[in-house]
């Protein structure tokens, strides 16, 4: 995959089909993304859980296109497509099958039960000690044939847990994986990953197993063309180390940290993450999710310190909910229908009191950071909570999912601030320095950071101050040199080369 600024995006709240967002691309956003990260086209892409919960998937919804539609794109661009490798919908086909027949069906051992992770039974620490994206047990009951069964439901119980040691799963993983690389599709996105294997007396979250699985999906995936992205919240010291055994894993530290610096002034546990993270990360500030807290917290099994302590970790939470005037405290934790108690929901602009100097100071550090860059398409145009929408749909990350009008993204590309952080993309996807050696150090103003690469005579220096929004980038090529002191008023002058 190029090393390039990418795009996150929903086909249809971005465009309203496949095509239109690749006509975006080429158009009001040429040369801003070198590739686009697609969340969820299947057969539904407006689920319960915006896609996430597939009838289908390997069928793309006829509402937003084809896979010709990702074929083409895929031809000019990156393409990166989740593979929802832990559960179905439980309306697909599968599952409706197993609900009519039970033990009769075909694809009753497809999907987990209780009595299939624990075949002689669990005792209440057993099912106690699985680690849970939210409250309560990972089980409903459901009737499948005529008798009642305890039916592994990680995340809702519209979304069916699979059991990826079946060979009726793994045969539909391949078709799933078999279908993207016929699209010409680059990285697969392992989602909820972490979840995928149960194995009785453990957390069943990254566990020993998870990594095999993780290992086998990987070469499945690589026999294709494929590479793989790991989706993972987790302690930070646990992510370092899941780097080492995958291709690439979400730097899902970096956007609390940033938020701390910002909030707080103190740029020194974002400096001392810069120090250890892996390097094959996708960087980013936001997503189609909340902003996490687990990942800088504290390691919830052994009680070791995070990157925050408790009490920076409250100041933090209490800043975001202070910058949006409340509307994130509306939408996180038991405010809201959420699957992620441990995520704040909020726009990344919003979180940081809607100050477009600051928006553009962090999404410098995001470029300067080692790793591929991905921009949420929200934050690419600077968006703030959506209040309405999740007062109508009452999902607390709906606040952070606006549905965009061509008209909106007209308006939005005159906004300073959305032209500014496109031609910051462009010097990120043109300038040829990053993939040389990279330096972060405190500054000599008022503690913030100058973020350095060097790769034979060009270079590029950024200084930042993410409290108060002051940047100065400063390169050279050997040949020609620039600097900018403010990207919101600096027009166009990203370097080509």
């Amino acid at each position: 995959m190029r090393n390039q600024v990418q795009l996150i995006a929903y086909a249809d709240r971005l465009g309203g089909t496949l095509a239109n967002l690749h006509d975006l691309l080429d158009t009001e956003l040429t040369g801003v993304f070198g590739g686009v990260h697609i969340l969820p086209f299947f057969t539904p892409f407006d689920g319960v859980d915006a896609g996430f919960d597939p009838v289908d998937h390997t069928a793309v919804d006829p509402r937003l296109g084809s896979w010709d539609n990702v074929r083409t794109l895929a031809q000019s661009h990156d393409v990166v497509v989740d593979v929802i490798v832990n559960h179905v919908s439980a309306d697909s086909a599968q599952f409706r099958d197993v609900v009519a027949t039970g033990r009769r069906s075909r694809w009753f051992e497809m999907f987990l039960t209780m009595g299939a992770v624990f075949p002689d039974g669990a005792r209440e620490h057993d099912l106690l000690s699985v680690y849970r994206p939210r409250p309560g047990l990972p089980l409903t009951t459901m009737t499948l044939g005529s008798e009642p069964h305890l039916v592994w439901t990680t995340f809702t119980p519209q979304q069916i847990d699979v059991d990826v040691r079946s060979e009726l799963t793994r045969d539909y993983l391949r078709s799933i994986l078999d279908a993207l690389a016929a699209a010409g599709v680059t990285m697969i996105r392992m989602d909820a990953v972490g979840y995928a294997v149960k194995t009785p007396g453990t957390t069943s979250f990254m566990t020993p197993e998870t990594f095999a699985f993780i290992e086998e999906l990987r070469v499945e995936a690589a026999e294709r063309g494929m590479q793989t992205l790991v989706e993972v919240h987790s302690y930070y010291k646990r992510q370092v180390e899941i780097a080492a055994l995958v291709d690439s894993v979400y730097d899902f530290a970096l956007p609390p940290l940033v938020l701390h610096a910002a909030h707080s002034g103190d740029h020194e546990p974002l400096l001392r993450w810069l120090e250890v993270r892996p390097t094959n990360a996708v960087t980013v500030l936001d997503t189609h999710d909340g902003i996490g807290i687990v990942d800088v917290g504290s390691d919830p099994d052994t009680g070791e310190a995070g990157l925050l302590n408790d009490a920076q970790l409250d100041a933090l939470v209490e800043s975001i909910h202070d910058a949006t005037g409340g509307t994130s405290r509306l939408a996180t934790g038991a405010a809201a229908s959420n699957l992620d108690l441990y995520q704040v929901n909020s726009t990344f602009f919003a979180a940081l009191g809607s100050d477009d100097r600051r928006l553009l100071a962090a999404r410098a550090v995001q470029y300067f950071t080692p790793g591929i860059p991905q921009v949420y398409y929200v934050g690419a145009f600077a968006g703030g909570n959506d209040t309405d929408l999740l007062e109508r749909t009452g999902v607390g990350r709906d606040i952070n999912r606006h549905h965009y009008a061509p008209e909106e993204v007209r308006e939005n590309l005159q906004r300073p601030v959305v032209t500014a952080g496109f031609e910051l993309a462009r010097f990120r996807n043109t300038f040829d320095v990053f993939n040389g050696s990279f330096t972060a150090a405190r500054s000599a103003q008022d503690g913030g950071l100058t973020l350095a690469w060097t790769d034979g005579p060009r270079s590029a220096t950024l200084t930042v101050d993410l409290r108060m929004g002051d940047t100065t980038l400063v390169w050279t090529d050997g040949d020609r040199s620039g600097q900018v002191d403010d990207f919101l008023t600096a027009g166009a002058w990203a370097p080509k080369g």
